[in-house]
Order: C-alpha cells, then sequence, then structure tokens
C-alpha cells in the first residue's frame, strides 16, 4: 500500500493534479487485470422513504449511518442512482442528471423511455436490477431478452449440474476476491493498514463505508469510505477530488470532518468522522414529524455549517435529510456530510448541469437549467417542510406526478396542522419561492429571527449572557428601571442557549439558580416600568385625541392612528402581546412614512411625539415577549414530566 507524505497529499490537492497522477507514480503497485478480477455481486437500488414516492434515495437501507455519505456521483453504470432515482426511473420519464462524462443530458420528459444508460440501465426487474445488472434485467432495453427465472419451466435447463458447476465458480470468485482486497456486498471488508475494518454502514455505486476502529492506544471509531477505482469515470474522478479538496480544507462544528485519505491498487479510502445517531432523515421518521423547537435547534446547525460555506464560496448542491448525519441519538449535533457535488461558487455564478435530488432540487435547475448558489436555500426551506409536516412539499405517488409538482406555478401552500409561529412560517414561505430572484437571500436568511443564529448554543453563550447581567444590576443600582428590565431581557436570551450547550451537572444547576433570581428580578422591574407607562399613557390621552381630531381631512392618517389604537386595547388583554406588536408594527410602518410627507406645523410635532410612544410600547412589548419564551424555556429544563419530544428538545445543543 502506497501513502504519500502529508505535504504531497496537501500539495497534491492544492495544486489540483489529478489523483490518478499521484496515485500511479512510479514503483506504485498496479491492480490486477480486469479479466482476472471478479465482478462484485450487484445490488438493486433502494426506494427510500416513508410512504409511496414520500422520499427517494439510492443508499443502503441499513438502520445504521455513518459521517461519511456516499457521494453519489454521475457514475458509468447507472447517473439516475445519484439524484435519488430507482432503477425504473428512465422508463418513468426522468432522465439521467449528469451522464458518464458530466455533461448535461435531456430533461424529465425528454429522456422517457430510454432505458437509462450503462451495464445498469434498464426498467427494475421484480425487486431491481441493481447496478451491472445488464440486460438481464426487465427492460433492459430493446431487443434484450429477460433471463427465465431458475424456478421456472423455462428455467430447468439449469439443473443439478449447472448449479454445482455456478456454485463452484462463485466459491473461486470469492476467494479471488478476497485475495485482492475487494470490498463489495457479500464480501468481507478490505484491509487497510492502522484500521480495523467491521461492520458495514452502507453502500453506493461506486464506494462502500465501513465502521473501523484504529489500531492505537485510542481505539478511536472512524468511518471509512471505500472507493473502488474501477469504478470511477472522469466525472466521477472530478467529483471525488473536489470532495477531498473541500473536506481537507474546513473544519467546522456541524460539518463532517476528513481526516485523512490513503489508497492501495484496488481503493481510494476516505477516513471520516464517525456519526453514530444515523442520518436526519430516519431521525424525522421514526418521529413521523419533529416539534417546532427542535426544527429549530437543527435548522440553526444547519445555518451555521452553510454561513461557513458560503463564507467560503462553497455550494452545497445535494442538501437532503439523507446527506445530514447526527453525531448521536443522546445529544445530535447535525453534522453535514456528502460533498461529491459541491461546488466553489461566487454568488454571481451560474451553472448547467443538473445535480442533486428530485426531491430536494430547486425548480430553476429542471425547469431552466440555469441555476446559482440560491439552490441551497430552496433545499433548505424542503428539509425543514420535511421536519414539521413529516414529508416533502412535492412528495408523489409518480413520477409523473413529481414531474408536474416541479414545473407547476402554483405557490407552495403550507399545512395549517400543526401550528407553527409567525416567525417559522414567514421563513418556510421565504424558502419556498419558486422564483429565485424573489427567494429569500443568504443574508436575510442567517439573520432571519427564527433562526436566529446570534442565540445559537455556543461555547460563548454564557460569557455573553454575564456581560449583560453585569450591565442590567448596574443600570438596577441606579435607578434606571426601564434600562435595566430591557438588558435582563437580553441577558436572559444568552442564559437559555447556554444551559443547552452546557453538559457538566454542577455548572448547569448553578446557571439555573442565577437565572431564576435575574427572572425574578426582571418580573419586579416589570411590574414598575409597566405602572409608569401606564401614566405616561394616560397624559398623552389628549394629545391623540387633539391628533385625531386634527387628521379628520387625512383618511390614511385617521386610518393608522385606529391601528394604533386597536393596538393598545389589544395589548390590555391576557395573552394578546404577540397580536398588540404586530398591529403597533403595522401602525408605525404607516404612520413613518406619513410623518416624512407631513410639512411643519403643530400636527407634525403631535404626529412625532405619537410615533415616539408607540415605537416605545412597541420596543416594551417585544421585551415582554422574548422574556416571557426565555423564562417557558428556562423552565422546562426543570420539570420532570416532559414529554419525549419536548424532553429532547431540551437537550438539543
Amino acid at each position: 500500500m502506497g501513502r504519500p507524505t502529508e505535504p504531497a497529499r496537501e500539495e497534491a490537492v492544492r495544486s489540483g493534479c489529478r489523483l490518478w497522477a499521484l496515485l500511479r507514480r512510479p514503483g506504485a503497485p498496479k491492480p490486477p487485470p480486469e479479466a482476472t478480477r471478479p465482478k462484485a455481486p450487484s445490488r438493486p437500488t433502494v426506494l427510500g422513504g416513508r410512504g409511496p414516492w414520500g422520499s427517494l434515495r439510492d443508499s443502503d437501507p441499513s438502520p445504521r449511518s455513518c459521517s461519511a455519505a456516499l457521494p453519489a456521483v454521475a457514475p458509468p453504470v447507472s447517473p439516475t442512482a445519484r439524484m435519488g432515482f430507482p432503477r425504473a426511473a428512465t422508463a418513468a420519464g426522468l432522465g439521467p442528471a449528469e451522464t458518464s462524462q458530466g455533461a448535461p443530458t435531456p430533461g424529465f420528459a425528454e429522456a422517457r423511455g430510454r432505458g437509462g444508460a450503462g451495464r445498469g440501465g434498464g426498467g427494475a426487474a421484480c425487486g431491481g436490477g441493481g447496478a451491472g445488472a445488464g440486460p438481464r434485467a426487465a427492460g433492459a432495453g430493446p431487443g434484450a431478452e429477460p433471463r427465465p427465472a431458475r424456478c421456472s419451466p423455462g428455467g430447468r435447463r439449469w439443473g443439478r449440474r449447472g448449479a454445482r458447476e455456478r456454485g463452484g465458480r462463485k466459491r473461486r470468485a470469492r476467494a479471488r476476491a478476497r485475495g485482492a482486497g475487494m470490498a463489495g456486498p457479500g464480501w468481507g471488508p478490505p484491509r487497510l493498514d492502522g484500521f480495523i475494518l467491521t461492520e458495514r454502514l452502507g453502500s453506493g455505486t461506486y464506494a462502500t463505508v465501513y465502521k473501523a476502529y484504529a489500531k492505537k492506544d485510542t481505539r478511536e471509531v472512524v468511518a471509512i469510505k471505500c472507493v473502488a477505482k474501477k469504478s470511477l469515470n472522469k466525472a466521477s474522478v472530478e467529483n471525488l477530488l473536489t470532495e477531498i479538496e473541500i473536506l481537507k480544507g474546513i473544519r467546522h462544528p456541524h460539518i463532517v470532518q476528513l481526516r485523512d485519505f490513503q489508497w492501495d491498487s484496488d481503493h481510494i479510502y476516505l477516513i471520516m468522522e464517525f456519526c453514530a445517531g444515523g442520518d436526519l432523515s430516519r431521525f424525522i421518521h421514526t418521529r413521523r414529524l419533529l416539534p417546532e423547537k427542535v426544527a429549530r435547534v437543527f435548522m440553526q446547525q444547519l445555518a451555521s455549517a452553510l454561513q461557513f460555506l458560503h463564507e467560503q464560496n462553497i455550494s452545497h448542491l445535494d442538501l437532503k435529510p439523507q446527506n445530514i448525519l447526527l453525531s448521536s441519538l443522546e445529544k445530535p449535533h447535525l453534522k453535514l456530510a456528502d460533498f461529491g457535488f459541491a461546488q466553489h461558487m461566487s454568488p454571481w455564478d451560474e451553472k448547467h448541469v443538473l445535480r442533486g435530488s428530485p426531491l430536494y432540487m430547486a425548480p430553476e435547475m429542471v425547469c431552466q437549467r440555469q441555476y446559482d448558489a440560491r439552490v441551497d436555500l430552496w433545499s433548505v426551506g424542503v428539509i425543514l417542510y420535511e421536519a414539521l409536516f413529516g414529508q416533502p412539499p412535492f412528495a408523489s405517488r409518480s413520477f409523473t406526478e413529481l414531474e408536474e409538482k416541479i414545473r407547476s406555478n402554483r405557490v407552495i401552500e403550507l399545512p395549517l396542522r400543526p401550528p407553527l409561529s409567525r416567525d417559522c412560517r414567514d421563513l418556510l414561505q421565504r424558502l419556498l419561492e419558486r422564483d429565485p430572484n424573489r427567494r429569500i437571500s443568504f443574508q436575510d436568511f442567517f439573520a432571519h429571527p427564527w433562526v436566529d443564529l446570534e442565540h445559537m448554543p455556543s461555547g460563548e453563550s454564557l460569557a455573553r449572557a454575564t456581560a449583560l447581567v453585569v450591565q442590567a444590576v448596574k443600570k438596577d443600582q441606579d435607578g434606571d428601571a426601564a434600562a435595566a428590565l430591557s438588558l435582563y431581557c437580553k441577558a436572559l436570551d444568552f442564559f437559555v442557549p447556554a444551559l443547552h450547550y452546557e453538559v457538566d451537572a454542577q455548572r448547569k444547576e448553578a446557571i439555573k439558580a442565577k437565572v431564576g433570581q435575574y427572572v425574578s428580578r426582571a418580573e419586579e422591574l416589570k411590574a414598575i416600568v409597566s405602572s409608569s407607562n401606564q401614566a405616561l399613557l394616560r397624559q398623552g390621552t389628549s394629545a391623540q385625541d387633539l391628533l385625531r381630531e386634527m387628521a379628520r381631512d387625512k383618511p390614511r392618517l385617521l386610518a393608522a392612528l385606529e391601528v394604533a389604537s386597536a393596538a393598545m386595547a389589544k395589548e390590555e388583554e391576557a395573552g394578546g402581546e404577540q397580536d398588540a406588536l404586530d398591529l403597533y408594527q403595522r401602525a408605525l410602518g404607516e404612520l413613518l412614512v406619513l410623518l416624512a410627507a407631513e410639512p411643519t406645523g403643530r400636527r407634525r410635532e403631535l404626529l412625532h411625539t405619537e410615533v415616539q410612544n408607540l415605537m416605545a410600547r412597541a420596543e416594551y412589548l417585544k421585551e415582554q415577549v422574548k422574556m416571557r419564551e426565555s423564562r417557558w424555556a428556562a423552565e422546562t429544563l426543570d420539570k420532570e414530566g416532559l414529554s419525549e419530544s419536548v424532553r429532547t428538545s431540551c437537550t438539543l445543543q
């Protein structure tokens, strides 16, 4: 086995030279001739997901997963498998996304009836022909006759003697495969210096992933992706090089880490971080759907990874739950994986080759064959939709129905159940905008209040909360109740994620005790500030009446003042803070425009004073809503009789 030095590998990746130039250096061992190497038995492509056509995947249906989610590049065997289609995809009208040379192929409608591509092309035969099934699979192409089943009358010619001969050939093939270190379904794992490969975690078109242990004293658990060299073509080599280049150059807590890569005469080995929690798709489907609070924590982690990639001008281009892994099931951390389709793309770069899985693919990729980095935002919206409602928005019973939904111009409608917060619905609707020019931008996505990356649980949360509390105590001692209340509320916004992030039980209990004290003091300050605001409100009643009297000839101004009055009335109702805040924001949006156009005079002075009062009321209500949410989140950490879904949301980090 050849293994270059670390500088040589880094230089090879940085310079962009082809992996073959590195592997086929003078003196490197050569693989045995093609004729002497046994063929690995084919495996049928598996239709994954819950419900008919609910989720399409090309991975192994094993309940285990790992960080090395298989990069599905366009292999010479079956380009449709990379897009998540089963073997019957081409016959159903959805052609391959990318040819073996990486060039675009005809679209969904144009590819009907072509029977796939490569040796494994053709329709699925009684459970799937699988990669390399060739013309023996039913529907393998025009003029191909299917092989008769062994149990049918036409198959009796095989007989006992033929069975013995076939059994002998299989045994000899297994022996040759073991000698060559071949990895594949039905064969033992290959041998790799420094590691003990154990159970198979999954397999794809050109790679198999194994769980492995380092032979060092640490016995570190890793996932090793074994890529068979003979299955690589030009497109898959390019994708593999890109994946290695990207993963070797990035480090992020929510992106799967590539530890090292090696090779021998038959395989390339990607040694990756092991994730024991499986993938997000299985996590969602075993729970049917996720509570909004759990989905929000996952979305924060995914947004954090995407923000890091966006700063590096990297687009993933294949975001889906199957490519998002979980570090564990007890306290899962989300890990973004499978960078086989990732590209270095500036915001203004455009691509034309289809990449990804149809259920999560942005409509412009199919309809216009022209797209940019914003396709990742659409995929994020589909993932969030599936997490909240249990299935993707384009879940279909047939490929014809799926194609119609992708090409349709209908707005994506959100189900009424389960009920979601306003911010969550707003984010979903803006992510699932068919027109990329009207879709939410990356900057707005990262700054969206529902994503709220600023308050994401991290090692800095406690330090920022402590700094705000110090300021709040000082303002409280100075007698500035309003400023102290505002700072206490801001501190609580960081204390709650700090509690989620903390793993030490004693430190967590100490933080919860302090949070309880701050919440109690904030409640006392709230009562003081509320009584003061009521007094100011009564004093300003006469000015409001005068302003309304002077606005009789301005219907637009009068209507905005009526909305402000409705907000004040809603504020007095129990539990009406959020509705009142929405009305305040609506009234202020109109009044600020009118104030800018109002000429100098008494009415302008009164309107300016009214706008200032309404802004203060809206800011106060916003802090009350945040404090109530923070207090509820802190209290749930102390409750024992929680449902499993709520308990999970409290333990996520």
